[in-house]
This record gives C-alpha cells, sequence and structure tokens, in this order.
C-alpha cells in the first residue's frame, strides 16, 4: 500500500484514531498556528482587510480520552477593525471503536461539506476560501451537532455520513428578529470515493447534499427596502452571505508524486461546485406581484445562487511551491420586491516558501472582478502571509 492510499485512509472519519495513538490525557497533542498577512486592498465577502492584520491564529488541544473516545479543541484568534475575536472553532469527541466501519463524532466540528471545508484554513495554498465558500459556507463551515459516518469494506476507499446541526452561521437574514427558526436546522449528506492510480497518482470524488430549514429569506412585507445579503450583512462571523434551503457540492481532486514520494515534489488538482437553491420567499417571487405594480427593471429569472472554482498546486522542490486558482460567483441579492444578478470572479496566483512542515511564506496575487457587490472595484490585491505552526501538530486530510 503506498503513501496515497495512507493519505487517502487517513481522509477517513475514524482517521482521528491514527492521529491520536501517542497523545493521551496526560500528555495530550498542544498546538498553536499564527497567520499574520500584510494586504494592499480589501477582498469581498469577508476576505482579509487592507493593511496588516492577523489571520486566523489557532490554538488547540487533542488526545485520546480513553480507548473508547477521542476529543479535540480549538480555538481561533482573528483581529477585525480593531476588534480582537476569540472563536471555538472545535470541542468534540469521537469514537475510535465502534464496529462495521462506524464512527461518531459529537459537539463541535467542521462539516464535511465539499473537500475544502473539513481542513483547517492553514492548511490551504492561498490566503483565502475561493468566494463560493465565503458566499455560502462562511469561508469555512463549523456548527454544534452530530455525525454518523460508515466506511465501506472495498479495496478502493469509499465513506458516507449524514450530520444533524445547529444551522446557526447558515440562517437567512432577519432583519427584524421576529422569525422562529428550527433549532436543528442544517442537515448534510455525503460521500466520498476514492483510490490509486498506479504508484504515482491518486483521487477523490466527493458530493453532499445540504438541507437548510432556515436557509429561505422571510416574505417581504409592503415599504420593506429588503434584505440585504451582501458583505456587510453578516460581516465577519463566519456566517454565510448567501443561503437556501437546498446546497449542493460537488468536489474532485487528483494528487500526483514520483513513486508517492509526497514530501519532495507533487501536483495536486482540485475542483469544486456549489449549487444553492429555493431561497426565495413566496412573496419575492415574480408571479405573486402583479405585472403593472412588479418592478422588472433590475430584476432576474434566476432562482439559484452558484459557484465554482478550479485550483492547481506544484511543490517542485522541498522548500517551494506555486498555486493557480480561478474561480466564479453568481449570487441573487434582495431589493425590496425584486433582485439584482450579482457576479465575482478571482483569479489567485501564489508563491509559497517552506523553509520547513512547520513554516510557510506566501506571497499572493489576486485578480477580483465583480458586478453589484458593495464597495468592490475591479482590483488588483496583492498579499503577504505567513503561516507558522508550534508544537505537535496531527496529519493533514488528503
Amino acid at each position: 500500500m503506498n503513501a496515497f492510499r495512507l493519505s487517502v485512509l487517513a481522509s477517513s472519519l475514524i482517521s482521528a484514531a491514527a492521529m491520536a495513538q501517542t497523545p493521551t490525557l496526560t500528555n495530550p497533542a498542544i498546538s498553536a498556528v499564527l497567520d499574520g498577512f500584510y494586504q494592499n486592498g480589501d477582498r469581498v465577502l469577508g476576505g482579509r482587510e487592507e493593511g496588516f492584520g492577523l489571520g486566523e491564529s489557532e490554538l488547540a488541544i487533542s488526545a485520546n480520552i480513553d480507548d473508547m473516545f477521542y476529543g479535540k479543541v480549538t480555538t481561533v484568534i482573528e483581529v477585525h477593525d480593531g476588534d480582537t475575536e476569540l472563536e471555538l472553532e472545535e470541542a468534540f469527541i469521537q469514537t475510535l471503536a465502534l464496529p462495521a466501519g462506524f464512527s461518531v463524532r459529537a459537539g463541535r466540528f467542521l462539516s464535511d461539506i465539499g473537500y475544502l471545508n473539513n481542513q483547517h484554513l492553514h492548511t490551504d495554498a492561498f490566503a483565502d476560501r475561493p468566494a463560493a465558500y465565503r458566499a455560502f459556507l462562511g469561508g469555512h463551515y463549523f456548527d454544534d451537532g452530530v455525525r454518523l459516518s460508515w466506511v465501506a469494506p472495498t479495496d478502493l476507499y469509499w465513506t458516507f455520513g449524514v450530520e444533524a446541526l445547529k444551522g446557526e452561521k447558515l440562517r437567512a437574514a432577519d432583519e427584524h428578529g421576529e422569525r422562529e427558526f428550527d433549532t436543528v436546522g442544517v442537515y448534510n449528506a455525503f460521500t466520498k470515493i476514492g483510490g490509486d492510480i498506479g504508484d504515482n497518482s491518486s483521487w477523490q470524488l466527493g458530493l453532499a447534499l445540504m438541507d437548510n430549514r432556515n436557509g429561505r429569506l422571510t416574505p417581504y412585507e409592503e415599504g420593506e427596502e429588503g434584505h440585504d445579503h451582501g458583505d456587510d450583512a453578516h460581516g465577519h462571523s463566519h456566517s454565510a452571505a448567501y443561503t437556501g434551503e437546498k446546497t449542493y457540492v460537488a468536489d474532485v481532486v487528483y494528487k500526483w508524486a514520483p513513486d508517492g514520494n509526497y514530501k519532495y515534489q507533487h501536483l495536486t488538482l482540485s475542483g469544486e461546485f456549489f449549487r444553492v437553491e429555493d431561497f426565495k420567499a413566496a412573496m419575492l417571487h415574480e408571479e405573486d406581484h402583479g405585472e403593472e405594480e412588479h418592478d422588472h427593471e433590475h430584476d432576474t429569472a434566476k432562482d439559484h445562487h452558484q459557484g465554482w472554482y478550479v485550483s492547481g498546486v506544484y511543490q517542485f522542490n522541498p522548500n517551494w511551491s506555486a498555486g493557480l486558482r480561478y474561480g466564479e460567483l453568481e449570487t441573487e441579492e434582495a431589493h425590496g420586491d425584486h433582485f439584482h444578478a450579482q457576479d465575482l470572479k478571482e483569479t489567485e496566483l501564489s508563491l509559497n516558501y517552506h523553509h520547513s512542515h512547520f513554516s510557510t511564506v506566501r506571497l499572493q496575487y489576486t485578480r477580483q472582478q465583480g458586478t453589484n457587490f458593495d464597495g468592490l472595484n475591479d482590483d488588483n490585491l496583492i498579499t503577504l502571509q505567513y503561516v507558522m505552526t508550534l508544537g505537535a501538530h496531527g496529519a493533514h486530510q488528503f
């Protein structure tokens, strides 16, 4: 079994057992990740801001609780508009010894929707998550709930899982605070399948369907200005800027390394597609207004949001890697009783220096082009970032 097969298996939801063999309650794994940057402009939809700043600096502790359970706590610290924000990102337990490939995780954890979401931000090859993540998942979606997963006893890696989550970060806007939300608002079902291609390559495909009971906009009432789902609506709290009742995600990943030796040289190609449906309240639908009173000037016929990206990252020696990513986002913003179409295109090029596995210095160029986003002009952004890890840190996902 080569290194890529081990990487694929490590991405299963029982991987916590392998990652926590040594750490125990009397000798836990403790780590910190430092993220600092300078950027010459603002990125839309909750991305990094202009000037010097701190990204998500992370403090984590994890250990086997006993032979049945594993636990982890992760806090993140950010500075936004001069205020220091402290947030609990993970606080979960996970089973280690359930039979027949089953596993249960409970508490607060990263949802296993899509490819990037179950990975921490400091593992990314770019300074920010793609626009689709920032728009539909608040950058990365973590929540309180429970997950049941199963790894199939097949030659290929194949896992299925379901999650029931609080869903507060994925609620539609409720400007007047009058709406009664479901306390368990989000249900997610996912599957991932992957395997090897010879000794040099590996692949993985993923599909997910998220049902968001609280994702549809509240009805429009006469005289209201509408619900702003732009960048200012949800600010910097990791909440989604655009929601809907149904979110579909498809992802694909391909990795190559000579003889499976990922350390010295490797290539990673990946892409994801998001589609968010059923976001309009009944009173915002065109058919609920008379022809003579409905404003068609800015309204659009689309009944969904969608976004996608493709990415390639090549590490050409142990110390240097380069990445290229392109993504597009198409959304609908409510204005009174109609919607305005928005679109965003991002082209990103990153150059990364890795003195070791624990340190990265990144220079990134971003070209962002969009329409109907507040405060967005066609910008060329330069980001200089460092990501440094202190202490013991578990293996990264596939």
